[in-house]
């Protein structure tokens, strides 16, 4: 009888088996007919152990029934009590051959169990089996939005059923109400947010609700006639400034400027400002027909950290919208607001950080896949998600689980995606599994599924080396074999890219010759950084091409401005090459050639990474995008050089002061302000950038200096940024 006892602890059933075998003695005849002959019973194990189930599932083991003789055997069996079964009969007869039994666990309840089987033979000899097993209670699956999920004990999966069309849901997001289920989606309602200030666009908060922000400015009426707003009336028009320039002719003794709001040419009086100024060199005023400046100026940093003075494995840079500083790094605490007097460090590891929703939100340690966002000057969570926790399915096929990346998709939408080892691996495999988990803005489970592929199926550690989503929220994800053991990883080829709603459902896929890297997204069109072809992200179809891959690129709506050919973010790998010396600016969406910008004579471009940036030219006017990157001169003085975007003409190049220990690394911008930093030692260009490296940050000050609203303003979705289209999250 099957004896059922209480759960112990976790662990595999310890199975007690005992085989008695008869103590007749064998005799051994000569007559080549074997008459007489007398055989043995024997059973191929003295023990099964069966690896622990849940009520309603299942698991099989073998036994083998043998005949230590040479004749025949007549055995007769006792019953197989529940929860035991025989997936076959057992034999009645055993002659020379083994013959193989599967026996069943397949209990009903939880608890362990024990049963006997006893097998008697003709010779009068006897075997006794002893079969245990344990039955666990059954896992509790988190549910996606729109959906209840229940744990399958048979495939030993969590199983979602689709919640009926209009089920009230909650939306993971403050502006939405009055949400309910369609085709297992989550749809609402907008929140109206509106402050009666025509002045100020309203706007809702994913998790904050309505909010005002300043209003673009209102469009002018032509070279005099500039936009102005009443919180009443809305936009209208006023007369620009006198003194405006307005023309093409801009000399101290004739110049084209606005008078009354009209354009008139004038003879400049002395002290009119004549040009404007840059971040290093004040404005330029009129002294007869001079237009006289004062010399340029180095810009000094007004903060820096060194990290390897700290000490401690900083090789990340992240702004926040009001100018504070995270950094953090491969296996690091995260080092909020930096350049304050006193930084905080964030409670728990975290390997990347990136903005979402004006918090921080980080990749952390524990090995069972979390990620928590965090407010950026304390650190405490506004939510954790663990993967493990919400299914235990996925936990129990795996190994190590961890996050490989994390991409904004909307304000309410992450993608988070999952590495894992499968479950009884080494930890040395390079076998991969990955997991895509779609959430909203509070944390919520929108969508869960293993990513499947060919390419991903290779023991070569394929790996995400980019991901990015674009306006519509819609994924896309760069996969490459790894061609190293141990971060950063490095890219091989080809590659692999995938494509996801907002809602992580499966959109396409496209195989690429070329290594992965990052992506950028630009109204409807994907740049791959070691590619020159555009892919259209309705389909992966090929939509242009550029003559040299796009690096870093940046993008306005109207222009694409990749890295110099030659540049790069890795010590050691600027080889023998020319020093690159020009950079490029085509045209969005036909990719033709606009304009070319070449340095002066004996200076060269120092880095691939760029940055977009607006600063304010002319007074009383719109402020101008730049595109900001770094060279040096002949005498190996480092230089911030600013480009237009629209036309490649140069808007400044400012002389920074401070000795460098690589090329730059990675720019960022807060208001105000450009930070840098070099110095890392380690891959930038494999994932994760930099890992294990000190590296330098500085902060330069530059009033007036603001990051650009632009659809990819950079840093080409790098370590602990954006990935998505449009302005920061």
């Amino acid at each position: 009888m099957a004896r059922a006892t209480s759960t112990g602890g976790a662990g595999w059933a310890v199975i007690v088996m005992a085989v008695v075998l008869g103590t007749g003695l064998v005799a051994c005849r000569e007559d080549p007919s074997l008459v007489g002959a007398q055989g043995r019973l024997r059973l191929s194990v003295d023990r099964l152990d069966f690896p622990f189930a849940y009520p309603g599932g299942t698991r099989e083991a073998e036994v083998r029934v043998l005949n230590a003789g040479r004749a025949p055997l007549d055995v007769t069996w006792t019953a197989v009590e529940a929860p035991f079964s025989l997936v076959e009969g057992l034999p009645s007869r055993v002659g020379m051959e083994e013959v193989p039994v599967r026996v069943r666990f397949g209990p009903r309840a939880i608890g362990t169990f024990e049963s006997r089987l006893v097998g008697t033979a003709s010779d009068g000899g006897r075997v006794e089996l002893v079969l245990a097993g344990e039955a666990r209670p059954t896992p509790d699956c988190v549910p996606v939005v729109c959906a209840t999920s229940t744990f399958d004990p048979v495939t030993e999966r969590c199983v979602e059923t689709v919640s009926p069309d209009g089920t009230a849901c909650n939306p993971g997001s403050a502006c939405l109400t009055m949400a309910t289920c369609q085709q297992g989606r989550c749809r609402g309602q907008e929140r109206p947010c509106d402050d009666g200030n025509a002045c100020t666009t309203d706007a809702c908060h994913a998790l904050d609700g309505c909010r005002s922000v300043p209003a673009p400015p209102c469009p002018g009426g032509g070279p005099c006639q500039v936009g102005t707003c009443d919180p009443k009336l809305g936009c209208g028009l006023a007369d620009a400034p006198d003194g405006t320039f307005c023309g093409t002719e801009r000399g101290c003794d004739a110049a084209d400027v606005c008078i009354e709001g009209a354009c008139a040419r004038r003879d400049l009086p002395d002290g009119f400002v004549c040009a404007s100024a840059s971040p290093c060199q004040a404005e330029g005023r009129c002294r007869g027909p001079v237009c006289e400046r004062p010399a340029a100026v180095t810009l000094a940093p007004d903060w820096s950290l060194d990290a390897a003075a700290y000490p401690r494995n900083l090789h990340d840079l992240l702004v926040g919208p009001e100018g504070d500083v995270t950094l953090s790094g491969f296996y690091e605490s995260a080092l909020l607001d930096a350049a304050a007097p006193t930084p905080m460090l964030s409670r728990d590891a975290a390997r990347r950080c990136m903005l979402w929703n004006d918090r921080l939100l980080c990749m952390d340690l524990p090995e069972d896949g979390t990620v928590s966002l965090m407010e950026r000057y304390t650190g405490v969570p506004r939510w954790t998600f663990t993967l493990g926790d919400a299914r235990p399915d996925i936990r129990q096929r795996t190994e190590t689980l961890f996050l490989a990346r994390l991409a904004v998709m909307a304000p309410d939408r992450l993608a988070a995606l999952f590495e894992a080892y499968p479950a009884g691996e080494r930890r040395e495999t390079l076998c991969r599994m990955y997991f895509l988990v779609v959430l909203d803005a509070f944390g919520q489970m929108v969508s869960a599924q293993e990513l499947t592929d060919p390419l991903l199926s290779e023991c070569n550690h394929p790996h995400p080396f980019g991901v990015v989503s674009d306006a519509a929220g819609d994924l896309y994800v760069s996969f490459s074999q790894t061609l190293n053991v141990g971060a950063p990883l490095h890219a091989g080829a080809p590659s692999l890219l995938m494509a996801f709603s907002s809602d992580g459902v499966p959109r396409w896929r496209k195989s690429q010759g070329q290594r992965a890297g990052e992506l950028a997204v630009v109204d409807g069109l994907l740049f791959a950084e070691r590619g020159g072809q555009a892919l259209r992200t309705a389909d992966g179809s090929v939509a242009g091409t550029i003559p040299q891959v796009f690096g870093r690129v940046v993008a306005t709506r109207e222009r694409l401005v990749p890295s110099a050919p030659g540049t790069t973010v890795n010590v050691g790998d600027e080889g023998n090459a020319p020093a690159p010396t020009q950079l490029r600016g085509f045209a969005l969406p036909s990719l033709s050639p606009v304009w070319t910008y070449s340095l002066r004579s004996g200076q060269s471009l120092t880095t691939k990474e760029l940055r977009l940036a607006t600063w304010p030219e002319t007074p009383g006017l719109p402020p101008r995008t730049l595109v900001l990157t770094t060279a040096t001169d002949a005498d190996d003085a480092q230089l911030l050089v600013g480009v237009r975007v629209s036309d490649g003409s140069e808007a400044f190049q400012c002389r920074l002061d401070y000795q460098a220990r690589t090329m730059p690394q990675l720019l960022e911008l807060a208001p105000g302000a450009l930070l840098m930093m070099d110095g890392a030692e380690t891959c930038g260009e494999c994932d994760p950038p930099f890992a294990s490296s000190q590296a330098r940050f500085q902060r330069f000050p530059m009033p007036g200096l603001l990051p650009a609203n632009e659809p990819w303003p950079g840093t080409f979705g790098g370590p602990g940024h954006d990935h998505h289209e449009g302005a920061a999250h």
